[in-house]
């Protein structure tokens, strides 16, 4: 586990990737490119068919050269397992973890099987995974864990059924060295942060598996606010997604477009000495993936400085990004206005609210 830093050390240097889910309309190689001259320090990669395919022949060397590439852009990675349709083109995320056939739940661990050696090929920070929406017409089977108040109700079939599923792939995250970190998802049956602690104690806590915190979903659902859930959620955190949401609704915004007071966040982030990536999460602003990449990391650097908390940067530093204006004067606890997609983009206003 990774414990806050002790009151009165150093914080620990932020540091800010951004999804390649957000960047579906360009080839990896450009994306890379474009994240290491913007001055990004890390990508979570989304393992999908237009990037790097879990599914297609010679997995192997393809991870190897991206490896190179990475590193020859000096950029570090965490691996995420969000993609829509990369296992079944007709059901976006399925088969889940908690899909009534046994087959169908192995398709989705099996994934994450390879996810984990994909992470370890890379050298990735962690593996990313969520737990699915509870499917239709679930009947009770089993018995609940201890204390979870779902005795008899299809819930329980749920619980069990991501237990038994999950529990091969936290023996494989182990076995290489690479934390498994899953999210808490708005409507999945891991929603909040309540929810990781009943999956983490129905799995009998073990020492790989660990937690993705969304900052927007904290804004979404969680009782606490984003800073406190930032703190509450410090000893099992190993990835990090931030953007922009409202309260209530699912729906991943840019910076400066919902409700997130974002010096505090990162405050609270960089107080706990946590060191992995904390990537930027727009996955349906891909049509504008470059605009949201260059105006992101300048208003993350931005609520960074106010927070008084220091930034990573890559050796030479980010390279000049021109048209990063504000729309407004901002006033001394302000950060800059969100910067309007060029003329030309569709607007960035995601259809729906799940991602």
């Amino acid at each position: 586990m990774t414990p806050p830093a002790p009151h009165g050390t150093a914080l620990a240097p932020l540091r800010f990737g951004y999804g390649t889910n957000g960047l579906t309309d360009l080839r990896l190689d450009d994306a890379l490119a474009l994240l290491a001259d913007l001055g990004y320090t890390g990508v979570g990669l989304t393992l999908d068919h237009m990037h790097l395919d879990p599914l297609a022949p010679n997995l192997a060397a393809r991870t190897r050269r991206i490896a190179h590439r990475l590193d020859a852009l000096g950029l570090g990675v965490t691996v995420e397992t969000g993609a829509r349709y990369v296992l079944d083109p007709r059901r976006k995320h399925g088969p889940s973890l908690l899909d009534p056939d046994p087959d169908a739940r192995a398709r989705r661990a099996g994934l994450l099987r390879t996810a984990v050696q994909v992470a370890a090929d890379l050298g990735a920070h962690a593996v990313h995974c969520f737990s699915g929406t509870t499917p239709e017409g679930t009947t009770p089977e089993g018995t609940a864990p201890e204390g979870t108040g779902t005795e008899g109700t299809g819930t329980t079939t749920a619980w069990h059924r991501l237990a038994g599923a999950l529990a091969p792939v936290v023996e494989a995250a182990g076995a290489a060295g690479v934390p498994l970190a899953v999210e808490p998802e708005p409507g999945h049956l891991v929603a909040t942060l309540a929810d990781f602690h009943h999956l983490r104690r129905a799995l009998g806590d073990p020492e790989p598996l660990g937690l993705t915190l969304d900052i927007g979903h904290c804004q979404c659902l969680e009782p606490l606010p984003p800073a406190d859930c930032v703190r509450a959620a410090a000893p099992w955190l190993r990835h990090v997604q931030i953007e922009d949401m409202r309260r209530g609704v699912h729906e991943h915004l840019p910076f400066g477009t919902g409700e997130i007071d974002f010096p505090p966040v990162l405050a609270a982030l960089a107080a706990t000495g946590y060191q992995g990536l904390t990537v930027v999460e727009l996955p349906r602003h891909s049509h504008a993936g470059p605009h949201h990449a260059t105006h992101s990391l300048p208003f993350l650097h931005q609520a960074a400085a106010s927070a008084g908390v220091p930034v990573a940067r890559t050796p030479a530093g980010p390279r000049p990004v021109t048209g990063v204006h504000p729309t407004r004067t901002p006033a001394t606890t302000d950060l800059p206005a969100p910067a309007a997609p060029p003329p030309g983009v569709p607007s960035a206003a995601p259809q729906g609210s799940t991602p």
